[in-house]
C-alpha cells in the first residue's frame, strides 16, 4: 500500500487539472459532458475524505437509537421498517434528531453546495459562536 500520495488527493489533482486546463477550451456538449464527469471526481473525493467519519457517526446514533449492533445496512433498514410500521416516529426520542445529522452528512458529501444545506450550516455555526 502506498502511503502518498492518498486516492483522494490523487482524484482531487484530476478533477483539478481538468477544471482548470482543459474545462476552460472546450464548449458545447463536450463541455458538459466534462463537467458531469468533474462533479462525480469531486464527489468522490468528499466520499473518501467524508464518509468515513459520517457514516461510524450515524452507526453510533442508530444503535443506540435502536439499541442494538448490527452493520450500518442492517440498522438502517431495521429503522425503515420501525417508521414504516409506525413504531417508531418523529415523536420517537432520537429519531428526529437521527434523521436530520445524518441527512446533512449525506448532503455534505452528495450536494454541499445546495442553497438549503449551506443556509443551515451557517446557521449551526452562528448558534455554536453565539453558545460560546
Amino acid at each position: 500500500m502506498q502511503d502518498e500520495p492518498r486516492p483522494d488527493e490523487l482524484i482531487k489533482a484530476v478533477a483539478d487539472f481538468l477544471r482548470d486546463q482543459i474545462a476552460p477550451q472546450i464548449s458545447g456538449h463536450a463541455a458538459f459532458k466534462l463537467r458531469v464527469g468533474i462533479n462525480a471526481l469531486d464527489l468522490v473525493t468528499r466520499q473518501l475524505t467524508q464518509a468515513g467519519e459520517s457514516d461510524a457517526a450515524e452507526h453510533a446514533s442508530l444503535k443506540a437509537l435502536l439499541g442494538r449492533d448490527g452493520s450500518l445496512v442492517d440498522l438502517n433498514a431495521e429503522l425503515a421498517d420501525r417508521i414504516a410500521s409506525g413504531a417508531v416516529d418523529l415523536s420517537t426520542p432520537g429519531v428526529k434528531d437521527h434523521l436530520w445529522r445524518t441527512t446533512l452528512a449525506k448532503l455534505a458529501v452528495d450536494q454541499p453546495n445546495y442553497a438549503s444545506y449551506r443556509r443551515e450550516m451557517q446557521g449551526s455555526k452562528s448558534k455554536e459562536a453565539a453558545s460560546s
